[in-house]
């Protein structure tokens, strides 16, 4: 499941830790063979057989640098473009997209196979820096068993979040330090518009809405839906997710259930993209540009599901069958032109910590 927080504010960077990890699947040392590395959030995922593949196929070695949450590792990524720490970054998504933009992050390259991907999705089509990977929705997420057993309707829209009857029962992520977060205000924003987002968020405040640092906070410690907030014993039952949570549950539930134990409120989706670009003063450009095709091969694009608990863009990609049961895209997520979203969102951010923080 995604995991998408960052802990510099939005109005400015902050330098933080990079952990890492190695991927070999032919047990070739790094000086036996070519590596191409990847930076990426701690969500990255691949089934070995498909790494294993594309290293066979192309003669490269996939190194990756997990480097916290989505923007955390946008935030760092820009700090050290001038000596970045690999060669293609992935996980940059459209509210943050501007920001990598905007500083120089990428170079241009128009990726093989790119003819095949949705062209709703393709945001920076005319320069080629970023190349679409996946597509998700923030939505509140909500815990079944608690609604039942208070025989109370779970909310469906945003409007129902501030009601009486909600009152203490949301956990969300801090906008200024996690994607989702800020997924969630921006969603608010093109709910409501300029002129009713701060109103709006006055009355969730009002309503007890609690704010984490990120989305595992409160995901896994303060939802009562999840199989970690469970065993945390959490007391949230509702937390701003991902669509397709409920499958994520199904899926690495133990023992696993029949059926998802958490729903989601299709009312309150914003649409989220993530890109991958070939970084600024890469050392191996071949490779990172290998290393791209492979993220829009179909190949890569069917086997991403059930590994990071997205949506494929590539044309004609199968969907797993525990997508379209628990957890199916937002019918009409809301969604915001990423052109107003770089005018705006520093703005908002600083705003929306003015009013829910203080």
């Amino acid at each position: 499941m995604q995991n998408k927080t960052f802990v510099a504010a939005a109005v400015g960077l902050g330098l933080v830790a990079l952990s890492a990890c190695g991927s070999s699947t032919d047990g070739k040392s790094e000086a036996d063979s070519k590596t191409v590395t990847l930076v990426s959030h701690d969500s990255w995922a691949v089934s070995k057989s498909v790494l294993a593949d594309f290293e066979k196929r192309s003669g490269y070695r996939v190194k990756v640098l997990k480097d916290g949450d989505a923007g955390q590792a946008v935030n760092k990524a820009i700090l050290t473009k001038d000596h970045p720490q690999g060669d293609v970054f992935f996980g940059v998504d459209n509210t943050l997209l501007s920001r990598a933009l905007d500083n120089g992050l990428f170079q241009p390259y128009e990726a093989k196979g790119l003819d095949q991907v949705d062209a709703r999705y393709q945001l920076d089509a005319g320069k080629h820096r970023v190349t679409p990977v996946d597509f998700g929705d923030i939505c509140v997420n909500y815990d079944k068993a608690y609604f039942t057993a208070h025989k109370l309707a779970p909310p469906a829209t945003f409007d129902d979040l501030v009601k009486p009857a909600y009152k203490d029962l949301l956990v969300t992520e801090n906008a200024a330090t996690s994607s989702p977060g800020l997924g969630f205000v921006l969603g608010t924003a093109a709910q409501y518009g300029d002129a009713g987002w701060e109103g709006y968020w006055k009355k969730l405040k009002a309503n007890g809405v609690k704010v984490v640092d990120g989305w595992d906070q409160a995901y896994n410690e303060e939802f009562s839906g999840s199989a970690g907030g469970r065993k945390a014993k959490a007391d949230r039952p509702l937390v701003v997710s991902y669509a397709s949570s409920p499958p994520a549950e199904v899926v690495f539930g133990d023992p696993k259930p029949a059926t998802a134990p958490t729903g989601v409120a299709t009312g309150t989706c914003f649409r989220q993209i993530e890109f991958a670009g070939l970084l600024s003063n890469a050392a191996d450009d071949k490779g990172g540009k290998a290393l791209i095709d492979f993220l829009i091969s179909k190949k890569f694009q069917q086997d991403m599901p059930l590994n990071m608990f997205v949506y494929p863009v590539v044309k004609g990609a199968a969907v797993p069958a525990e997508f379209t049961q628990y957890g199916p895209a937002a019918e009409h997520p809301e969604t915001m032109d990423p052109a107003k979203i770089a005018d705006r969102r520093d703005q908002w951010v600083k705003s929306w910590t003015s009013l829910v923080l203080k």
